[in-house]
């Protein structure tokens, strides 16, 4: 699954610190998913979606392979 947080993060000033405080997750998640190395539940990718006031398949698209 690719996403844009690294992208949607800059945008909005924020940290991966400071993302994962908000959503209530550890910065090394937040990094994972960045890295396309962790896919967040769904109810993580609402939050997600909420912190950066977008829909959820604006940060995170499907792949062929997924």
């Amino acid at each position: 699954m690719k996403n844009t947080l690294k992208v949607q993060r800059a945008i909005h000033n924020l940290t991966q610190e400071e993302l994962a405080k908000k959503i209530g997750v550890s910065r090394q998640t937040i990094n994972a998913m960045e890295l396309s190395k962790y896919v967040p539940s769904t109810v993580l990718a609402l939050k997600i979606a909420r912190v950066f006031d977008r829909k959820v398949e604006d940060i995170f698209t499907l792949e062929e392979t997924d």
